[in-house]
């Protein structure tokens, strides 16, 4: 990975011009549901690294474009006698009002799970031989993601039909040529760019920087938001049946980013229609204990056993065992799992 990231450093010196300095700095704090693990919720091994933002043991920073302004926001874990307590850094070029900082309080909560209530699914889980060591190790755990509806369908297109090292050059030159680069806290990170920016550009401005057929998809996804014909915050209210439609009317989205948006941006934790080839691997040694090059077990029989074993909370109970070999990959090498994923 690091001879990925360090391959930008001289492309982003030339970018140098769009840097922008967030001097001011204002301050909150959020008091998550118990239980709760500060990071095992603000950081994702299994998320594809972007340079948006940086983790480290009880701290994050990321940038984040919210209500058109471009922020940095730097969390830290404030947790003491087993009592959560997340504090919240936000760096601005100027004076937010309070009335932003709360909204932004808000829409921090939704977007981290923090406001999680996970009592029923741990009792569910305590009956379960998979579930109940992964939770006791992981207890505190929440699914999230950081980034609005529109960021995560622009990461949904890179990931399509791409190796990890592929969607991470896509998802850097994205950056590196429609995003601002951000300053604060001493520290450098790119953040994402408007709607409007992609449903300008050319598709074959797009295809020159290596998009390939992601082209037409990045602008196509973009112009409903320009349009004002998607509201995330509104499309969080509606029925899963109304996120599903919107999602899957989308030029260039599928089933597969479907039912990733469905669980991480709209928090539909029993849902779970679509199993990607890719993930059929994983899960069938994952799930099946069984060698995915002698035999693959087939997606309809996963669907059925997912259903059957933890009903509503199918894709919740999923999401902690996809964890768990991450976070074991961290600490070791895992050969089947890093010839999957190719980064």
């Amino acid at each position: 990975m690091v001879s990925i990231l360090n391959s930008h450093k001289q492309k982003t010196k030339m970018t140098a011009k769009r840097i922008k300095k967030l001097n001011f700095k204002q301050t909150f704090t959020v008091v998550p549901t118990t239980p709760f693990h500060f990071d095992y919720v603000f950081f994702k091994p299994a998320h594809f690294p972007t340079t948006d933002m940086k983790w480290e043991s009880g701290k994050r920073w990321q940038t984040m474009l919210w209500q058109g302004k471009k922020l940095g926001l730097v969390f830290e874990d404030k947790s003491a006698n087993k009592k959560p307590k997340v504090l919240v850094k936000v760096f601005s070029d100027e004076k937010l009002s309070p009335g932003f900082l709360r909204a932004l309080k808000q829409e921090i909560i939704w977007r981290f799970n923090l406001d999680l209530n996970l009592a029923e699914f741990y009792r569910m889980a305590k009956k379960d031989s998979l579930l109940k060591p992964i939770i006791k190790k992981f207890r505190g755990l929440r699914p999230m993601h950081h980034g609005s509806l529109y960021e995560y369908l622009i990461i949904a297109i890179v990931l399509q039909n791409a190796t990890v090292k592929r969607s991470v050059y896509m998802m850097q030159t994205l950056f590196e040529n429609y995003g601002t680069l951000l300053e604060f806290d001493s520290k450098k990170f790119w953040c994402f760019w408007k709607p409007k920016v992609l449903s300008k550009t050319k598709e074959q401005k797009l295809r020159d920087l290596k998009m390939g057929y992601r082209a037409k998809s990045l602008i196509k996804v973009s112009e409903p938001f320009v349009k004002r014909e998607i509201n995330e915050l509104e499309l969080r209210i509606k029925s899963h049946k109304e996120q599903e439609e919107t999602l899957i009317n989308l030029y260039g989205i599928g089933p597969a980013s479907t039912g990733y948006i469905m669980f991480d941006v709209f928090h539909r934790w029993g849902y779970l229609n679509h199993i990607s080839p890719w993930e059929q691997k994983i899960y069938t040694k994952l799930f099946f204990n069984k060698d995915y090059k002698k035999e693959l077990v087939p997606v309809e029989k996963m669907l059925k056993h997912f259903d059957k074993r933890w009903g509503k909370w199918k894709n919740l109970a999923v999401h902690y065992v996809w964890e768990d070999i991450w976070w074991k990959r961290r600490n070791k090498h895992i050969p089947w799992l890093e010839e999957l994923i190719r980064l």
